[in-house]
Protein backbone atom coordinates (compact mmCIF):
# COMPACT_ATOMS: atom_id res chain seq x y z
CA UNK A 1 0.00 0.00 0.00
CA UNK A 2 1.43 3.41 -0.99
CA UNK A 3 1.60 6.42 1.32
CA UNK A 4 -0.91 8.23 -0.90
CA UNK A 5 -3.47 5.43 -0.66
CA UNK A 6 -2.93 5.15 3.10
CA UNK A 7 -3.44 8.90 3.51
CA UNK A 8 -6.64 8.64 1.46
CA UNK A 9 -7.86 5.75 3.61
CA UNK A 10 -7.09 7.64 6.82
CA UNK A 11 -8.94 10.74 5.61
CA UNK A 12 -12.01 8.64 4.72
CA UNK A 13 -11.74 6.89 8.08
CA UNK A 14 -11.59 10.21 9.91
CA UNK A 15 -14.41 11.88 7.95
CA UNK A 16 -16.62 8.91 8.76
CA UNK A 17 -16.32 9.73 12.46
CA UNK A 18 -17.85 13.17 12.00
CA UNK A 19 -15.40 14.78 14.42
CA UNK A 20 -15.10 17.94 12.37
CA UNK A 21 -11.35 18.56 12.25
CA UNK A 22 -8.63 17.94 9.71
CA UNK A 23 -6.56 14.80 10.31
CA UNK A 24 -3.45 16.52 8.99
CA UNK A 25 -3.52 19.64 11.15
CA UNK A 26 -0.26 20.01 13.07
CA UNK A 27 -0.70 19.28 16.78
CA UNK A 28 2.12 20.02 19.21
CA UNK A 29 3.54 16.93 20.85
CA UNK A 30 3.38 16.53 24.61
CA UNK A 31 6.67 17.83 26.11
CA UNK A 32 9.34 15.16 26.45
CA UNK A 33 9.20 13.37 29.79
CA UNK A 34 5.55 14.10 30.57
CA UNK A 35 3.81 10.82 31.44
CA UNK A 36 0.48 11.28 29.72
CA UNK A 37 -1.61 8.55 28.09
CA UNK A 38 -4.87 8.07 26.28
CA UNK A 39 -6.98 5.04 27.19
CA UNK A 40 -8.87 2.87 24.68
CA UNK A 41 -11.25 0.71 26.73
CA UNK A 42 -12.74 -2.37 25.11
CA UNK A 43 -16.28 -3.46 25.90
CA UNK A 44 -17.42 -6.95 26.85
CA UNK A 45 -20.40 -6.99 29.20
CA UNK A 46 -19.60 -8.17 32.71
CA UNK A 47 -15.97 -8.63 31.65
CA UNK A 48 -15.78 -4.83 31.86
CA UNK A 49 -15.17 -5.32 35.58
CA UNK A 50 -11.60 -6.24 34.58
CA UNK A 51 -11.23 -2.66 33.33
CA UNK A 52 -12.59 -1.42 36.67
CA UNK A 53 -9.56 -3.04 38.27
CA UNK A 54 -7.17 -1.65 35.66
CA UNK A 55 -8.43 1.91 36.15
CA UNK A 56 -8.32 1.51 39.92
CA UNK A 57 -4.64 0.59 39.73
CA UNK A 58 -3.83 3.43 37.33
CA UNK A 59 -5.42 5.88 39.76
CA UNK A 60 -2.71 5.04 42.28
CA UNK A 61 -0.02 6.45 39.95
CA UNK A 62 -0.12 10.18 40.70
CA UNK A 63 2.53 10.98 38.09
CA UNK A 64 0.58 9.31 35.27
CA UNK A 65 -1.76 11.77 33.54
CA UNK A 66 -4.75 10.76 31.43
CA UNK A 67 -5.87 13.02 28.60
CA UNK A 68 -8.60 11.13 26.76
CA UNK A 69 -10.67 7.96 27.11
CA UNK A 70 -12.56 6.12 24.39
CA UNK A 71 -14.87 3.16 24.65
CA UNK A 72 -17.96 1.33 23.50
CA UNK A 73 -20.44 -0.62 25.62
CA UNK A 74 -18.85 -1.50 28.99
CA UNK A 75 -15.74 0.43 27.91
CA UNK A 76 -17.86 3.57 27.51
CA UNK A 77 -19.49 2.97 30.90
CA UNK A 78 -16.09 2.75 32.57
CA UNK A 79 -14.83 5.87 30.81
CA UNK A 80 -17.84 8.00 31.78
CA UNK A 81 -17.97 6.72 35.36
CA UNK A 82 -14.25 7.40 35.70
CA UNK A 83 -14.65 10.98 34.42
CA UNK A 84 -17.78 11.68 36.49
CA UNK A 85 -16.12 10.44 39.67
CA UNK A 86 -12.94 12.40 38.99
CA UNK A 87 -14.99 15.54 38.37
CA UNK A 88 -16.66 15.13 41.77
CA UNK A 89 -13.71 14.03 43.85
CA UNK A 90 -10.45 13.64 41.95
CA UNK A 91 -8.71 10.27 41.97
CA UNK A 92 -10.57 9.06 45.07
CA UNK A 93 -13.86 10.10 43.49
CA UNK A 94 -13.09 8.16 40.31
CA UNK A 95 -12.27 5.04 42.32
CA UNK A 96 -15.46 5.38 44.37
CA UNK A 97 -17.58 5.94 41.25
CA UNK A 98 -16.38 2.73 39.59
CA UNK A 99 -16.83 0.74 42.80
CA UNK A 100 -20.37 2.04 43.35
CA UNK A 101 -21.44 1.21 39.80
CA UNK A 102 -20.00 -2.30 39.58
CA UNK A 103 -21.12 -3.16 43.11
CA UNK A 104 -24.68 -2.23 42.19
CA UNK A 105 -24.43 -4.16 38.91
CA UNK A 106 -23.34 -7.18 40.95
CA UNK A 107 -26.65 -7.17 42.80
CA UNK A 108 -28.76 -7.39 39.64
CA UNK A 109 -28.38 -11.05 38.73
CA UNK A 110 -30.55 -13.68 40.46
CA UNK A 111 -28.46 -16.51 41.86
CA UNK A 112 -30.53 -19.05 39.94
CA UNK A 113 -29.09 -17.86 36.62
CA UNK A 114 -25.51 -18.90 37.45
CA UNK A 115 -23.82 -22.17 38.29
CA UNK A 116 -20.52 -23.25 39.80
CA UNK A 117 -18.22 -25.25 37.55
CA UNK A 118 -14.99 -27.15 37.97
CA UNK A 119 -11.92 -25.33 39.29
CA UNK A 120 -14.13 -22.68 40.93
CA UNK A 121 -15.21 -21.34 37.54
CA UNK A 122 -18.70 -19.90 37.17
CA UNK A 123 -21.08 -19.82 34.22
CA UNK A 124 -24.71 -19.59 33.24
CA UNK A 125 -27.02 -22.15 34.76
CA UNK A 126 -29.42 -24.19 32.65
CA UNK A 127 -32.10 -21.55 33.26
CA UNK A 128 -29.69 -18.72 32.42
CA UNK A 129 -28.66 -20.45 29.20
CA UNK A 130 -32.30 -21.00 28.29
CA UNK A 131 -33.13 -17.33 28.78
CA UNK A 132 -30.16 -16.33 26.64
CA UNK A 133 -31.29 -18.75 23.93
CA UNK A 134 -34.74 -17.18 24.02
CA UNK A 135 -33.15 -13.84 23.23
CA UNK A 136 -32.17 -15.35 19.88
CA UNK A 137 -35.69 -16.52 19.17
CA UNK A 138 -37.86 -13.69 20.44
CA UNK A 139 -37.35 -10.00 19.74
CA UNK A 140 -36.82 -7.46 22.57
CA UNK A 141 -40.35 -6.19 21.87
CA UNK A 142 -41.66 -9.67 22.71
CA UNK A 143 -39.39 -10.46 25.65
CA UNK A 144 -39.42 -6.93 27.12
CA UNK A 145 -42.48 -5.08 25.78
CA UNK A 146 -42.21 -2.27 28.34
CA UNK A 147 -38.50 -1.65 27.56
CA UNK A 148 -37.43 -2.12 31.18
CA UNK A 149 -33.75 -1.34 31.65
CA UNK A 150 -32.36 -1.21 35.22
CA UNK A 151 -29.15 0.25 33.83
CA UNK A 152 -30.98 3.47 32.96
CA UNK A 153 -32.04 4.09 36.56
CA UNK A 154 -28.58 3.27 37.88
CA UNK A 155 -26.85 5.68 35.48
CA UNK A 156 -29.34 8.49 36.12
CA UNK A 157 -28.83 8.04 39.86
CA UNK A 158 -25.04 8.01 39.76
CA UNK A 159 -23.86 10.21 36.86
CA UNK A 160 -24.36 13.98 36.78
CA UNK A 161 -24.64 14.20 33.00
CA UNK A 162 -25.47 17.90 32.92
CA UNK A 163 -22.39 18.86 34.90
CA UNK A 164 -20.20 16.36 33.05
CA UNK A 165 -21.16 17.92 29.72
CA UNK A 166 -19.83 21.23 31.01
CA UNK A 167 -16.89 20.22 33.19
CA UNK A 168 -15.52 16.87 32.05
CA UNK A 169 -11.91 16.54 33.27
CA UNK A 170 -11.04 14.40 30.22
CA UNK A 171 -11.72 14.18 26.52
CA UNK A 172 -14.33 11.45 26.12
CA UNK A 173 -15.22 9.47 23.00
CA UNK A 174 -18.24 7.17 23.28
CA UNK A 175 -18.97 4.89 20.33
CA UNK A 176 -22.44 3.82 19.16
CA UNK A 177 -23.57 2.15 15.93
CA UNK A 178 -26.30 3.54 13.68
CA UNK A 179 -28.71 0.65 13.23
CA UNK A 180 -29.77 1.85 9.77
CA UNK A 181 -26.31 2.28 8.22
CA UNK A 182 -23.91 0.40 10.48
CA UNK A 183 -21.79 3.55 10.74
CA UNK A 184 -19.90 4.50 13.87
CA UNK A 185 -21.06 7.60 15.72
CA UNK A 186 -18.66 9.15 18.19
CA UNK A 187 -20.27 11.16 20.98
CA UNK A 188 -18.05 13.69 22.75
CA UNK A 189 -18.21 14.74 26.39
CA UNK A 190 -20.40 17.79 25.65
CA UNK A 191 -23.00 15.47 24.04
CA UNK A 192 -23.28 12.91 26.84
CA UNK A 193 -26.68 11.83 28.10
CA UNK A 194 -27.99 8.65 29.64
CA UNK A 195 -29.40 7.77 26.20
CA UNK A 196 -25.93 8.01 24.65
CA UNK A 197 -24.50 5.54 27.17
CA UNK A 198 -27.43 3.18 26.78
CA UNK A 199 -27.02 3.36 23.00
CA UNK A 200 -23.35 2.45 23.28
CA UNK A 201 -24.32 -0.69 25.24
CA UNK A 202 -27.51 -1.63 23.38
CA UNK A 203 -27.41 -5.32 22.45
CA UNK A 204 -30.18 -5.70 19.86
CA UNK A 205 -31.04 -9.25 20.94
CA UNK A 206 -31.87 -7.98 24.44
CA UNK A 207 -32.71 -4.27 24.35
CA UNK A 208 -34.90 -2.03 22.23
CA UNK A 209 -32.91 0.33 19.93
CA UNK A 210 -32.02 3.64 21.55
CA UNK A 211 -33.38 6.68 19.72
CA UNK A 212 -31.19 9.80 19.57
CA UNK A 213 -32.21 12.71 17.36
CA UNK A 214 -34.49 10.45 15.37
CA UNK A 215 -31.80 7.84 14.70
CA UNK A 216 -31.82 4.32 16.15
CA UNK A 217 -28.56 3.11 17.71
CA UNK A 218 -27.12 -0.24 18.73
CA UNK A 219 -24.02 -1.28 20.65
CA UNK A 220 -20.90 0.65 19.66
CA UNK A 221 -18.92 -2.58 19.67
CA UNK A 222 -20.34 -3.46 16.25
CA UNK A 223 -18.43 -0.55 14.65
CA UNK A 224 -15.52 0.16 17.04
CA UNK A 225 -14.49 -1.80 20.11
CA UNK A 226 -12.80 0.35 21.23
CA UNK A 227 -12.59 3.48 19.02
CA UNK A 228 -8.94 4.29 18.33
CA UNK A 229 -9.03 7.04 15.69
CA UNK A 230 -10.36 9.83 17.97
CA UNK A 231 -7.49 9.36 20.42
CA UNK A 232 -5.01 9.66 17.55
CA UNK A 233 -6.58 12.70 15.90
CA UNK A 234 -8.12 14.63 18.80
CA UNK A 235 -5.60 14.24 21.63
CA UNK A 236 -2.14 15.70 22.18
CA UNK A 237 -0.61 12.74 23.99
CA UNK A 238 1.25 10.36 21.70
CA UNK A 239 0.90 7.38 24.09
CA UNK A 240 -2.06 5.05 23.60
CA UNK A 241 -2.84 2.40 26.21
CA UNK A 242 -5.14 -0.37 24.95
CA UNK A 243 -7.18 -2.17 27.62
CA UNK A 244 -8.45 -5.29 25.87
CA UNK A 245 -10.97 -7.84 27.16
CA UNK A 246 -11.09 -10.18 24.15
CA UNK A 247 -7.92 -12.28 23.77
CA UNK A 248 -6.18 -11.40 20.51
CA UNK A 249 -5.76 -15.06 19.63
CA UNK A 250 -7.84 -18.15 20.36
CA UNK A 251 -6.31 -21.60 20.30
CA UNK A 252 -8.26 -24.39 18.66
CA UNK A 253 -11.21 -24.31 16.28
CA UNK A 254 -14.77 -24.15 17.69
CA UNK A 255 -16.86 -27.21 16.82
CA UNK A 256 -20.13 -27.16 18.74
CA UNK A 257 -22.94 -24.81 17.76
CA UNK A 258 -22.58 -22.80 20.96
CA UNK A 259 -18.80 -22.49 20.46
CA UNK A 260 -19.27 -21.35 16.86
CA UNK A 261 -21.94 -18.81 17.83
CA UNK A 262 -19.73 -17.42 20.59
CA UNK A 263 -16.71 -17.09 18.32
CA UNK A 264 -18.61 -15.46 15.45
CA UNK A 265 -20.14 -12.95 17.87
CA UNK A 266 -16.71 -12.16 19.26
CA UNK A 267 -15.29 -11.65 15.77
CA UNK A 268 -18.16 -9.28 14.97
CA UNK A 269 -17.23 -7.18 17.99
CA UNK A 270 -13.48 -7.03 17.25
CA UNK A 271 -13.20 -6.89 13.45
CA UNK A 272 -13.41 -3.10 13.15
CA UNK A 273 -10.92 -2.53 15.97
CA UNK A 274 -8.43 -4.89 14.34
CA UNK A 275 -8.99 -3.08 11.04
CA UNK A 276 -8.26 0.29 12.65
CA UNK A 277 -5.08 -1.00 14.22
CA UNK A 278 -3.95 -2.63 10.97
CA UNK A 279 -4.47 0.64 9.08
CA UNK A 280 -2.46 2.53 11.69
CA UNK A 281 0.39 0.01 11.47
CA UNK A 282 0.46 0.23 7.67
CA UNK A 283 0.45 4.02 7.84
CA UNK A 284 3.33 4.03 10.33
CA UNK A 285 5.35 1.63 8.17
CA UNK A 286 4.75 3.73 5.06
CA UNK A 287 5.68 6.93 6.92
CA UNK A 288 8.92 5.39 8.14
CA UNK A 289 9.82 4.41 4.56
CA UNK A 290 8.83 7.76 3.04
CA UNK A 291 11.44 10.16 1.70
CA UNK A 292 12.53 13.29 3.60
CA UNK A 293 10.10 16.13 4.09
CA UNK A 294 7.34 14.37 5.97
CA UNK A 295 4.05 16.18 6.38
CA UNK A 296 2.14 16.68 9.65
CA UNK A 297 0.25 13.40 9.31
CA UNK A 298 3.40 11.33 8.78
CA UNK A 299 5.19 13.08 11.64
CA UNK A 300 2.27 12.43 13.92
CA UNK A 301 2.13 8.75 12.98
CA UNK A 302 5.83 8.25 13.69
CA UNK A 303 5.41 9.79 17.14
CA UNK A 304 2.74 7.28 18.21
CA UNK A 305 3.62 4.95 21.10
CA UNK A 306 1.52 1.91 21.96
CA UNK A 307 0.97 0.07 25.22
CA UNK A 308 -1.42 -2.71 26.21
CA UNK A 309 -3.03 -4.38 29.21
CA UNK A 310 -4.94 -7.48 28.14
CA UNK A 311 -6.53 -10.70 29.34
CA UNK A 312 -4.31 -13.23 27.59
CA UNK A 313 -3.96 -16.57 29.42
CA UNK A 314 -6.79 -15.74 31.83
CA UNK A 315 -9.20 -18.68 31.58
CA UNK A 316 -12.24 -16.60 32.52
CA UNK A 317 -12.03 -14.60 29.31
CA UNK A 318 -12.15 -17.71 27.17
CA UNK A 319 -15.73 -18.34 28.38
CA UNK A 320 -18.04 -16.18 26.31
CA UNK A 321 -21.14 -16.79 28.46
CA UNK A 322 -19.44 -15.18 31.45
CA UNK A 323 -19.90 -11.81 29.76
CA UNK A 324 -23.48 -12.08 31.01
CA UNK A 325 -22.58 -12.87 34.64
CA UNK A 326 -23.41 -9.68 36.49
CA UNK A 327 -22.74 -11.45 39.77
CA UNK A 328 -20.99 -9.60 42.59
CA UNK A 329 -18.24 -12.08 43.62
CA UNK A 330 -17.47 -12.82 39.97
CA UNK A 331 -17.15 -9.10 39.14
CA UNK A 332 -14.82 -8.64 42.11
CA UNK A 333 -12.70 -11.54 40.83
CA UNK A 334 -12.39 -9.78 37.45
CA UNK A 335 -11.55 -6.50 39.17
CA UNK A 336 -8.73 -8.19 41.09
CA UNK A 337 -7.39 -9.69 37.86
CA UNK A 338 -7.49 -6.26 36.23
CA UNK A 339 -5.63 -4.70 39.14
CA UNK A 340 -3.00 -7.44 39.00
CA UNK A 341 -2.44 -7.01 35.25
CA UNK A 342 -2.31 -3.21 35.56
CA UNK A 343 0.18 -3.37 38.44
CA UNK A 344 2.39 -5.67 36.36
CA UNK A 345 2.25 -3.17 33.47
CA UNK A 346 2.98 -0.23 35.77
CA UNK A 347 5.94 -2.01 37.35
CA UNK A 348 7.38 -3.42 34.14
CA UNK A 349 6.40 -1.21 31.21
CA UNK A 350 4.99 2.17 32.25
CA UNK A 351 8.48 3.72 32.26
CA UNK A 352 8.27 3.57 28.45
CA UNK A 353 5.44 6.14 28.43
CA UNK A 354 6.74 9.31 26.82
CA UNK A 355 9.68 7.63 25.12
CA UNK A 356 8.79 4.40 23.26
CA UNK A 357 6.16 1.73 22.74
CA UNK A 358 6.06 -1.10 25.27
CA UNK A 359 4.53 -3.61 22.79
CA UNK A 360 5.45 -4.71 19.28
CA UNK A 361 2.41 -3.25 17.58
CA UNK A 362 3.47 -4.49 14.13
CA UNK A 363 3.69 -8.09 15.35
CA UNK A 364 0.35 -7.90 17.14
CA UNK A 365 -1.72 -6.00 14.57
CA UNK A 366 0.21 -5.79 11.31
Amino acid sequence: MTMRSIQSSIRRWFRGLGLGASPVSPVPAIPTGKRSVNLALQGGGAHGAFTWGVLDALLEESDLDIEGLSGSSAGAMNAVLFADGWMKGGREGASASLKAFWSEIGKQMPAGLMSQRQNDQVGLSTLGTLLYRWSGIFSPAQLNPFDLNPLRDLLVKQVDFERLRQQSPFKLFVGATQASSGKLRIFREHELTVEVLLASACLPRIHHPIQIDGEAYWDGGFSANPPVAPLFFQCDSRDLLLVLLNPLERHGVPHTLSEIEARTAELAFTANFLGEMRLLVQAIQASAAAPAGLGPLEQRLLQLRFHMIDTSQLATFHQSDTKLLAYGPFLEQLRDQGRERARAWLDGSSSAVGSQSSIDVEALFG
